[in-house]
């Protein structure tokens, strides 16, 4: 599937503002960038199975382990277009899994690990 880098980040900006008015003050200076792809050094790093890909990825300290200590980056949340792009069928599709993408790293943000998301359907 192939869709602009425009209409890309407009899907992204759509997922963003379904987060609830109350946590959007929480969000503030934690920016949502587009890259083509996870590096491979990457996903060795994280341990990602060579037949999986990353779709997204929260880096930074999450506000339940209160203040960052002194020099430690900010918070950053990374969606990879290649995978999503590569995984759905149509703009719905797409849309769905952006918002999914996006959804699961804002919940890093908040402290909810993987198997809570998993829990809540959203891993």
């Amino acid at each position: 599937m192939h869709v602009s880098d425009h209409a890309f980040r407009r899907l992204v900006d759509e997922a963003l503002a379904l987060v609830p008015e109350a946590f959007r003050p929480y969000l503030e200076g934690v920016p949502v960038v587009i890259e083509a792809w996870a590096p491979d050094a990457l996903l060795d790093e994280l341990g990602v199975p060579e037949d999986e890909t990353l779709c997204g990825l929260y880096s930074g300290h999450p506000l339940t382990d209160g203040p960052p200590a002194s020099g430690e980056l900010p918070p950053r949340i990374t969606i990879f277009r290649g995978p999503l792009l590569e995984d759905c069928e149509d703009e719905d599709d797409l849309r769905d899994e952006i918002a999914t993408t996006v959804i699961h790293e804002l919940a890093h943000h908040f402290g909810i690990d993987e198997d809570r998301l998993e829990e809540l359907g959203w891993g």
